[in-house]
């Protein structure tokens, strides 16, 4: 009897395939990732540092004088609600694709929340503490900046916080620029004549794992920085 022998299946075959992650792709490319981890945190940093030195600014007048708040949130809500790709193609012409052109928006974003924060955590300092403090010789600047500022931490932190996690998000959107960033990955796994899951995987996972670590700082900072809020809470 004549018996005829069977080939076995290939081992990519059997298995549905190549894995869908794969460590070797990221040992090859580890100096690529750390790159452009770093070109992340440097875009988030700079968008939130000018967020927050322009959201004081406005924070401040609108303090100064109550009939600006309307219109200053108004129009910091206006800036919030334009799509980050129309910010970014509106802005090319004029400073090409530079990382200005991508900090402008990502910082704009951050307005309507940071000033909002500032302003009410202000605003809920006690009355109390805002006349001791005149009863001592505090003139309208000094209770300003060493009394209802510092009292307004926890809440400007929050803000902070929340400015944070969402810029974090926007600038995975500045990869369509050229600019680089952990959405590059995501870009450049999804063009590819063959999608590779393994750099899209890298390029969300990272960017949630930043988003939480980021998150878990500045709330560290604020127990830090602000103890008695925790005390506040407690009651």
């Amino acid at each position: 009897m004549h018996v005829t022998a069977v080939t076995p299946l290939a081992a990519d075959s059997v298995d549905g395939g190549p894995p869908i992650f794969q460590w070797k792709w990221v040992d090859r490319n580890a100096d690529d990732i750390v790159q452009r981890l770093g070109e992340h945190i440097s875009l988030t940093a700079a968008a939130l540092g000018a967020g927050l030195v322009v959201s004081i600014a406005l924070a401040v007048l609108s303090l100064r004088y109550r009939w600006s708040y309307p219109v200053i949130l108004g129009t910091a809500g206006a800036l919030y609600v334009i799509p980050s790709l129309g910010a970014f193609a509106v802005l090319v012409p004029f400073f090409g694709l530079t990382f200005l052109t991508a900090m402008i928006p990502l910082a704009t974003y951050t307005l309507l929340i940071l000033v909002r924060n500032i302003v009410t955590g202000v605003d809920q300092v006690p009355n109390e503490v805002r006349e001791a403090a005149v009863g001592m010789g505090y003139t309208r600047g000094k209770l300003l900046w060493q009394i209802e500022l510092p009292l307004a931490l926890p809440v400007v932190i929050a803000g902070l916080r929340v400015a944070a996690v969402t810029t974090i998000g926007l600038v995975t959107v500045t990869s369509m620029l050229g600019l680089g960033g952990l959405g590059y990955f995501i870009r450049a796994g999804i063009q590819t004549a063959t999608p590779n899951p393994t750099e899209i995987i890298v390029g969300v996972v990272l960017s949630v794992v930043l988003a939480v670590v980021v998150d878990l700082v500045l709330w560290f900072s604020e127990r830090l920085l602000a103890p008695w809020s925790r005390k506040v809470r407690a009651r």
